[in-house]
């Protein structure tokens, strides 16, 4: 499975369950248990390497502007939401996490923004296929401490002045 290929799925599952993402996952583990397992553990390789690439502080606080706050669960949820959202979304949010004032055309913090189902997708598909646990996709582990810079995500003055765009639009209001 090819990058293009993994894309293709990410939307066609979330168009079909009109951004819900328990509806996505339950549709791409349906998708994906019509595959061999050896495309089900690509995809997990293509979604595992994207989840780790948007570990970074700064998307970090992205998420804590849209969700009004985020712990490490609530950011791991973050990184899978984002994956499901597709690849201009989440292209454009790991290099500039303000683009998501442009990027979104909504957010409501009671659906968007949790999708840790979707990082399980790709382990539930395979294991319905072979009957056991997926193995190691052989990916570098996430890192010990998201890239970039840290700063006081919890100080509402500095995640308007470092996401100014997204906290205009969905910041405390």
């Amino acid at each position: 499975m090819d990058e293009t290929e993994f894309w293709e799925l990410i939307d066609s599952t979330r168009e079909a369950a009109d951004g819900d993402p328990e509806d996505h996952a339950d549709l791409l583990v349906e998708r994906l248990v019509q595959l061999d397992p050896d495309s089900v553990l690509d995809f997990a390789r293509h979604f595992e390497a994207r989840y780790n690439r948007a570990y970074r502080w700064d998307l970090w606080a992205a998420a804590a502007v849209l969700l009004g706050g985020a712990g490490d669960d609530a950011f791991d949820y973050f990184r899978c939401w984002l994956i499901g959202q597709g690849r201009e979304v989440f292209e454009g949010a790991v290099h500039d996490p303000d683009s998501l004032a442009e990027l979104l055309d909504d957010f409501d913090d009671e659906l968007d923004g949790d999708a840790e189902e979707l990082g399980y997708a790709a382990d539930e598909a395979y294991e319905q296929l072979t009957g056991v646990v997926a193995p190691d996709l052989g990916l570098p582990p996430q890192p010990a401490e998201p890239e970039g810079t840290p700063f006081g995500f919890e100080d509402d003055a500095v995640l308007a002045a470092r996401l100014p765009e997204l906290w205009q639009r969905f910041g405390a209001g």
